[in-house]
């Protein structure tokens, strides 16, 4: 029987310490919630055994909707894995149903799960707001144009253009292509 740590952050910028639990083995995501397909979480699924203990920080880590999180703990709860969750001083094992623990664990799911709507809410509106200001401009081009085009019409090959700009072949090639059509 082993104690298993997951541990996710939603950037890589993300401090992780204040979910750091002594732990047998610890998985560590750092990516968003948002979706289940996460590499430490699937590894954990993989490697969790019958008797073993999930721990994690708080439900949010695990999931951020209720949905994503109780397919988690019944596919844990189906190997004979308990998933605890320290905050909310919550576990659900296989063997034992506790009426309140699922409740409150509804509850808190759906909580968090509004909170992350509402959060992407605001987000498109300050973005709406920012754009018809004429202040947010969305990301910045990773990519010269400019330069791959320069190149291109100077005579150089899409290959030579690779060679000469460090840009892939598929990028070089949609500019040759864009130019020619």
């Amino acid at each position: 029987m082993m104690l298993l740590s997951y541990i996710r952050v939603s950037t890589v910028e993300q401090n992780d310490d204040r979910q750091l639990i002594e732990a047998d083995k610890t998985f560590t995501d750092k990516v968003s919630g948002s979706t289940t397909d996460r590499a430490e979480l699937n590894n954990l699924k993989d490697f969790a055994r019958l008797g073993d203990t999930v721990t994690v920080h708080d439900i949010s880590r695990l999931a951020r909707n209720i949905k994503d999180l109780i397919d988690i703990i019944e596919f844990f709860n189906s190997k004979g894995v308990a998933v605890e969750f320290r905050k909310e001083a919550m576990t659900f094992t296989a063997d034992k149903k506790n009426p309140m623990n699922q409740l409150m664990l509804n509850l808190l799911g759906s909580v968090y799960q509004f909170e992350r709507e509402i959060m992407l809410e605001r987000q498109k509106e300050g973005i709406a707001k920012a754009k018809a200001k004429g202040v947010y401009k969305g990301r910045k081009p990773t990519v010269d144009y400019a330069l791959i085009e320069q190149h291109l019409n100077n005579g150089l090959s899409i290959r030579k253009t690779v060679a000469e700009t460090g840009y892939s072949l598929g990028t070089v090639a949609k500019v040759s292509k864009k130019l020619k059509g």
